[in-house]
Formats: structure tokens, C-alpha cells, sequence
């Protein structure tokens, strides 16, 4: 098959390096740096695009770097690994700027993302994948399965229990701040949690995360919160140690049980929990002054949104890991305008990025 020279010149939402070919239309390559000059053989086409693998790097870009890890770029595990870290954090601000623009019809921007500086040895969680015979992370794009004997992003805990792993199956391995003994806990600038369910993967841009939310959340003694899609509390427990009274409401059972547990273990009665879908949920009156929300990768739903403007907050915190959902829902909660927002680097050398935004009521 024809291969063709061309020259990078950005990136797409996934974090593909993009080019135009000789006849005008986009291309898409994976593992590719902006700057750089490479020789690509195309794999699909379309009427206005098409991707492409990288035959040989022509002239390297001056933002590219030998990857550190040797199981890079056949595992899926990481993005990023063949760019500067600098490089990896301009391309996360433009994606999550390119989403409200393109998807939102947005006028905001984030101007600053925050990170810990730290690229590896930062997961406090991974799941790995077994074919019988080994334990691995899928090959990206694959259910194939990469051996892997060690992780540059897990902490060193959890890749010296990888190697006593038996690969009979897929397993899930956690670590906190009192290593892998259950029940697993982490501790957030002074408040100490029980950890089940869900909880972020990277403790330390977690403490930056959960910073700005409070910061943005700007609660009063005289004030209420509500926390949707709360989890284990540790969000709720973290900005609700300022209000009157706090809220937080979430469908899993356990999680609740634990988000109780950990209220009273931070010895916070004013902060309470409920088991609900948040778009279902009966809120008996309350009338929130901020919300928090801070849902899953495809966003909030329809009926969510309708809660969320029902319950008529003074100003909204939204928390997202996904740009695009992120964008979309802010067009949907109407009659709210954003005034602040930033990102989070939550996954080091991966394409996902965390966004914290502000919204006022107009």
C-alpha cells in the first residue's frame, strides 16, 4: 500500500496526532507528537478523513521523547508516553477548550490546569485483564491481552502484589493510605475516609480536585449543600465542613452506608446522606444553595438536568472526566452561566482529563 509524508500539526479530542494528506482530508495517527514529519500508511478512509499508522518518523518533533516504558505503545494502559509532560498538558487544556467551543457553543475557557507534577507511580487502583495464561491490560483498540509484569503508573505497593498475582482471571487490586488492608482508607487534608466503591485513582490531584471544588463552592455556616451523585462522601464531607448543613445523594446502597460511616467517623452530624437516583430523588423542600455534580463519563441525563434547574441553586459546581459530556451539559442548564473553570491532570500520560466548573445563575 502508498505510504505519504506529512507533517503534524495538533491533536484530536482523543489525542491523535492530526495532519492533512496530499487530497486535502484530515488524518488521524496514533502515537503521533505535533511537529513532527512521518511517513504514515493509511489503515481506514472515509469521504472527509481517515487514520493511520506511523511507517517511520521522518523528522522527529521537538516535543516527542523515547518512552519510558517498554510495554508502550501495544498497551492500552497509556497515551502519552512519547510526549514531553509539557507538551501532554498544553494538549489537554486545548481539548478541553476545543469541547466547550465546538460542543457547547460555549464562550468559556479554562485558562490553567493544575497537576502534581508527579507522571508516574500515582494509580491507587488497576484492573487487569486474564486470557488463562497471563495478566495483563488489553492492547489498545483490542480485547488482546499484553502481559504485563509492571505498571510505571501504579504505586509500588500494588506492582509488588501484581507479582503474586496467579493470571487465572481478571482482578481488580486497590491500595490506601493504609497499603492493600481492608477496609481500604484515605486521608484528604485532615478528613479520613473509608473507601468502597468509587474514589479517585490518583490521591494526590484528588486533593487539587477536591481544593478547587471547595474553592469554587464558596459555602457559608448559613448555607446548604448538595451533593449529587456523592459516592463515599469524601467530596460532600470535604466542602460540606464549611456549610450549615450538607446533602449528598447516591444510588449504591453501600456507598451510602460508607458515606455514613465516614461522617461520623470525621464527626460531621450536620452532613447526612441519602439512597436515591438523583434524577428521581424527592427532595422534600430542600432548596440547596450550591449543588455539586460530579457524574459519570456520559454525563447527566435529561432528568437530571430538569432536577438540577427544579431545585434552583444560587450556583452549580460541576465536575467532570469527560470535555465533551462536560460541554453539552452546560448548554442544558439554563439560565446558568459559567464564571470559572478549570482542569485537573487526574491521569498522567493517558488522553482523559478532569474539568472543574463554576456556574452563577444569570
Amino acid at each position: 500500500m502508498q505510504t505519504q509524508i506529512v507533517t503534524v500539526t495538533g491533536y484530536s479530542s482523543s489525542g491523535e496526532g492530526v495532519a492533512r494528506l496530499d487530497d486535502g482530508r484530515v488524518v488521524f495517527i496514533s502515537g503521533a507528537a505535533r511537529g513532527d514529519i512521518l511517513e504514515i500508511m493509511l489503515t481506514k478512509e472515509q469521504a472527509r478523513s481517515a487514520n493511520a499508522d506511523i511507517v517511520q518518523i521522518v523528522s522527529p518533533s521537538q516535543h516527542r521523547i523515547e518512552p519510558e516504558c517498554a510495554f508502550y505503545p501495544g498497551c492500552g494502559g497509556c497515551d502519552f508516553q512519547h510526549l514531553t509532560y509539557e507538551e501532554e498538558l498544553d494538549l489537554k487544556l486545548q481539548r478541553v477548550n476545543d469541547a466547550f467551543s465546538r460542543i457547547g457553543k460555549s464562550a468559556a475557557r479554562v485558562g490553567e490546569i493544575f497537576c502534581t507534577g508527579q507522571t508516574g507511580g500515582y494509580r491507587n487502583k488497576a484492573t487487569f485483564h486474564s486470557d488463562g495464561i497471563s495478566l495483563g491490560y488489553y492492547r489498545a483498540r483490542s480485547h488482546d491481552i499484553i502481559p504485563i509484569d509492571r505498571c510505571l503508573l501504579l504505586k509500588d505497593d500494588l506492582n509488588n502484589m501484581l507479582k503474586s498475582l496467579v493470571p487465572g482471571r481478571g482482578v481488580t487490586i486497590r491500595s490506601g493510605r493504609n497499603g492493600l488492608t481492608p477496609p481500604l482508607e484515605e486521608e484528604l487534608d485532615g478528613l479520613v475516609y473509608k473507601v468502597s466503591g468509587f474514589f479517585q485513582v490518583n490521591t494526590e490531584a484528588a486533593l487539587l480536585l477536591f481544593k478547587k471544588v471547595r474553592e469554587y463552592a464558596a459555602m457559608s455556616k448559613k448555607e446548604t449543600l448538595l451533593d449529587m451523585c456523592c459516592g463515599v462522601g469524601s467530596m460532600t464531607l470535604f466542602v460540606g465542613r464549611d456549610a450549615g448543613k450538607a446533602f449528598g445523594v447516591e444510588q449504591d446502597a453501600i456507598a451510602v452506608k460508607t458515606a455514613r460511616e465516614n461522617a461520623r467517623r470525621n464527626n460531621m452530624p450536620h452532613v447526612g446522606f441519602y439512597r436515591a437516583d438523583i434524577a428521581q430523588w424527592k427532595s422534600n423542600g430542600l432548596k440547596p444553595d450550591c449543588v455539586i455534580v460530579d457524574p459519570p463519563r456520559n454525563g447527566l441525563s435529561r432528568e437530571a438536568v430538569y432536577k438540577i434547574l427544579e431545585l434552583s441553586p444560587k450556583r452549580i459546581v460541576y465536575v467532570s472526566c469527560d470535555p465533551a459530556t462536560l460541554a453539552r451539559d452546560l448548554g442544558a442548564l439554563k439560565g446558568y452561566s459559567v464564571r470559572e473553570a478549570c482542569a485537573i491532570d487526574m491521569f498522567p500520560r493517558t488522553a482523559n482529563v478532569e474539568c472543574c466548573c463554576l456556574l452563577f445563575k444569570d
